[in-house]
């Protein structure tokens, strides 16, 4: 399954740093900004096998944990001595494993909560930094989650986590604009290289295609293009916006229960 789109929109000059941008969705983002001509900075805690590459525009990569505030605000350092501006920042690293609510611990709850707000927000307040002092200004884009605006049965601090970024992208799109814009994108699943991990085989990967009205899960691409879009001039005018990017939503369990077609 692939998605051809020709990139009309051209980010030439900016610079564009994508957390967790190595693999999965973000290596899809990193792909789109560089397709679009942007400097693409990528960070993860583990050095990728192989690099963000689009047509010889090549990302740069940077290991950091994002939990950690003093690396953040070294790494923030870094990418403004080096490139002189940051005009993007997509917050998009972040997960949860299963894990059921009754017997989770307090530790393994605060490090998802951790990972999923805490480490977003750190993120955002150093870039803000930054981009208020830029004539530009800047975007950022906080890779939220349909779990946010649905129960999250088996990551509920997960699903509490994004929810709580939804809400700090609208709060700080009223705060930090209008030199900075935020928004944030709730998205669906995607198919990305650990589906089988949360869908299993190619059966139950199929499954989930036919619950969307789509027919298929998204792909890492359609992050990036839709990250693309929300950064250029042709998202100039939304702030404090989440974004559903789930192909439709799912097909109320109620209508199958009932035998509606």
């Amino acid at each position: 399954m692939e998605i051809s789109i020709e990139n009309s929109i051209r980010l030439d000059g900016q610079v564009v740093i994508v957390t967790g941008g190595t693999q999965g969705a973000g290596r899809g983002i990193a792909n789109a900004y560089l397709a679009a001509g942007a400097k693409v900075v990528v960070c993860a805690r583990r050095d990728p096998q192989s690099l963000p590459e689009v047509d010889g525009n090549v990302a740069e990569f940077y290991s950091l944990d994002v939990g950690d505030l003093e690396a953040i605000n070294v790494f923030m350092a870094h990418v403004s001595t080096t490139y002189g501006r940051l005009d993007v920042l997509v917050n998009n690293a972040g997960g949860a494993p299963f894990a059921d609510a009754a017997t989770a611990s307090p530790r393994f709850s605060e490090k998802i909560i951790k990972l999923n707000l805490l480490a977003p927000l750190n993120l955002a307040q150093a870039a803000n930094k930054i981009m208020r002092e830029q004539d530009s200004g800047g975007v950022i884009l906080n890779i939220a989650s349909v779990s946010a605006l649905r129960p999250s049965p088996g990551t509920a601090a997960y699903g509490a986590a994004k929810a709580g970024l939804v809400s700090l992208t609208q709060s700080l799109a009223v705060e930090w604009a209008p030199k900075v814009r935020m928004n944030a994108i709730a998205a669906g699943p995607i198919l990305t290289e650990q589906a089988a991990m949360h869908f299993g085989d190619q059966a139950g990967i199929d499954a989930v295609h036919k619950t969307i009205p789509l027919q298929r899960m998204a792909l890492p691409a359609d992050m990036g293009h839709l990250c693309v879009m929300l950064s250029s001039p042709y998202g100039a005018y939304l702030n404090g916006a989440c974004i559903e990017a789930h192909g439709g939503g799912e097909r109320p369990a109620f209508l199958d229960a009932a035998n509606v077609n």
